[in-house]
């Protein structure tokens, strides 16, 4: 087998970062600059397209060869540039980026060779930035540029020379990142698995078009109404600054008011009896509605032909293996509670901002409501939801042997009930609505939603606990009630993290539950990772991991990743409770992930997917719920006993039921 390595430099006046890879490929003026190529390793060669070069006929004959595999970081982007104009099979291609993302490395060719510790002379050129931003994006005309709008190679030379060199150096550090994790592949079943998520971009998503332009619309009108308000109440000039609003409300309350959170806005809306500070914190809590944010992501991001794609980033999430959102960030949709929602979408797509305040009260509450309604079916056709019903407390079931919690999940199903039945020893025909003991779910539900993964009263406080009827007094009692309940789980805690020592201070590899904990280094290259092989073949990879003492003063694994919280590449510490999260989720992640396979297989086309659901765009004499939900609830070959269900529902625009 031969091998391509392939970096392009390319141009276009769509905002790649606003509109996405299709919209930005898709514009009429989109052209490919440059084209850098290695072939098995060779010196890297370049061809200036920009300046009337073209690709060689053994390059247009390689790129449809099926003995030669295309590399590229972040592979999509090149094969689809290189699409519109050539053409080379999706399924030739291998992506380098997803690669760096298997073994447990960040997004980013520069991040990623730095993380890697790759030598100066193999990294990323640092002018790269500079480069794109002089020939890659239109100019704002000027008189000393003599007004043009876009640069040109013999406008620059010298930096039109910098900038081939900057090609051919990405394709030099891409070739070095391949070669150093070539001993921890990426397996045949994820690569399969890449190219389906590469069509379930490619294919994208409906969008409404009238809802979009209507939401920003009445936003606008609604907005501009609170503003001129405000500023009536308040004599301010910017009723939207938090230091001006903080120090007007200290002086009208009386009171000190350090921060305007979302949270400090709500308890003191509550709390104060001013009538206009209390209407200025209502306003304060409108105009924070993010919604609109969603439908100007939507309005930059549609193609012409009214899809959205790339919606999805594959391996996106670090750890587990998930997918993660990108452009409209689907991943983190607001819920929606209105019973009268088609009629709220039709109130939007007409500007009836009037009707919406008589009928709905809050617009930008009801416009946020409505941004799952935006995405909608082709024409023709419905969207048919499905999604799996508890994954993660049946997986976490399945792995850790807790027999009650599997013969609740193969009858009725009801755990927040029956988890309540186990911690407080009441039978679980009482805790039904009208019984006093119908309170109890309610701490069965949090319970269930913070402690699996070794949460404690401060995870309770975190999933709302506070909130659900608990005090802070009962929280020590039912986070003992739960795990004297579930000791099953909590052996399953303590065994990965002991099974995790041990593989690092022994070397030896270690086989617990169905999965095996192991070292695996490369001495040429220098990798070393922890590694975790799940029940389908496929591993999570940590990072240079080593054994040193954590905050509280135990001795625990600690590896090198991104930190979710900074987004840096830093040492993190981890510990049981995380551990059989991250494998929790991994193995969720790998069943959607033989949904998506199953369902296009049964001739179904994947529009998107959120979590642990999936959403079809089917002709609607095919949308047969029943049969996609038993396409989902089928057994596992590589999960023999874990018990799975789906539910879902038919709609003409999407939202959650």
């Amino acid at each position: 087998m031969h091998h391509l390595n392939v970096d392009l430099e390319t141009f276009s006046s769509v905002d790649i970062k606003k509109a996405g890879l299709y919209r930005y490929v898709q514009s009429p003026d989109f052209q490919i600059l440059l084209f850098a190529f290695s072939f098995d390793n060779e010196p890297v060669q370049i061809i200036d397209l920009a300046q009337g070069e073209a690709l060689p006929n053994e390059i247009l004959l390689a790129l449809q060869d099926t003995s030669i595999i295309k590399h590229a970081y972040n592979a999509p982007f090149e094969c689809y540039c290189l699409n519109k104009f050539y053409f080379s099979p999706l399924n030739q291609w291998h992506c380098t980026m997803l690669h760096g993302l298997y073994c447990g490395y960040t997004a980013g060719l520069a991040a990623t060779a730095v993380a890697l510790g790759l030598p100066e002379d193999k990294r990323k050129m640092s002018t790269g930035s500079a480069l794109i931003r002089t020939f890659c994006v239109p100019c704002k005309p000027t008189k000393s540029n003599s007004h043009r709008t876009r640069t040109l190679p013999h406008h620059e030379p010298e930096k039109w020379q910098l900038f081939k060199q900057y090609c051919i150096q990405d394709v030099v550090t891409e070739m070095e990142i391949e070669r150093r994790l070539s001993a921890f592949p990426v397996p045949e079943a994820e690569q399969r698995l890449w190219e389906l998520d590469q069509y379930i971009n490619v294919y994208g998503v409906a969008v409404d078009r009238e809802l979009i332009a209507g939401a920003l619309h009445c936003d606008q009108v609604v907005t501009n109404e609170l503003m001129a308000e405000a500023v009536r109440l308040s004599g301010l000039d910017n009723p939207k600054s938090v230091q001006q609003l903080s120090k007007w409300l200290t002086e009208e309350m009386g009171e000190e008011i350090t921060n305007l959170r979302k949270d400090t806005v709500k308890e003191l809306i509550k709390t104060t009896d001013d009538g206009t500070a209390k209407r200025m914190l209502e306003i304060r809590q409108e105009l924070a509605k993010t919604s609109v944010k969603k439908y100007a992501a939507m309005d930059a991001a549609v193609c012409e032909d009214g899809r959205i794609r790339g919606l999805l980033q594959f391996y996106g999430a670090n750890r587990t293996g998930r997918w993660a959102g990108r452009l409209v960030q689907v991943q983190n949709l607001p819920r929606n509670y209105l019973e009268t929602l088609g009629h709220a979408r039709e109130c939007t797509r007409t500007t009836k901002v009037d009707a919406l305040k008589v009928i709905y009260g809050n617009v930008p509450d009801t416009l946020s409501q409505l941004t799952r309604t935006a995405f909608i079916p082709s024409p023709g056709n419905v969207l048919l939801v499905a999604d799996f019903s508890a994954i993660e407390a049946r997986i976490i079931a399945w792995l850790a042997g807790e027999q009650w919690r599997l013969d609740v999940f193969a009858t009725h199903g009801k755990i927040y009930e029956a988890s309540a039945s186990q911690m407080f020893g009441v039978p679980i025909e009482k805790i039904v609505k009208g019984n006093p003991e119908y309170e109890l779910r309610q701490k069965g539900k949090v319970a269930e939603l913070a402690l699996g993964y070794q949460g404690a009263a401060g995870a309770l406080i975190s999933m709302g606990a506070l909130n659900m009827g608990l005090t802070e007094e009962e929280l020590p009692e039912t986070v003992h009630r739960w795990r004297s309940a579930n000791k099953r789980i909590v052996d399953l805690w303590y065994s990965l993290e002991n099974a995790a020592l041990e593989v690092m201070r022994t070397g030896q590899p270690s086989g617990i539950k169905g999965l095996l904990l192991a070292l695996e280094g490369h001495y040429e290259t220098q990798q070393e990772f922890f590694t975790i092989a799940l029940p389908s073949g496929r591993k999570l990879y940590y990072a240079k991991p080593f054994l040193e003492k954590n905050e509280r003063g135990r001795e625990a694994l600690h590896y090198r990743g991104v930190n979710q919280k900074t987004r840096k590449w830093e040492v993190i510490p981890t510990y049981g409770g995380r551990l059989t999260e991250n494998v929790t989720q991994a193995i969720a992640r790998d069943c959607l992930a033989e949904s998506l396979l199953r369902v296009a297989a049964a001739g179904y086309q994947t529009a998107m997917h959120i979590h642990d659901e999936v959403v079809l765009d089917v002709p609607e004499d095919r949308a047969d719920l029943e049969k996609v939900c038993e396409i989902m609830s089928r057994p596992i070959s590589w999960a023999p006993g874990l018990l799975l269900k789906a539910d879902g529902f038919v709609a003409k625009f999407y939202k959650k039921d």
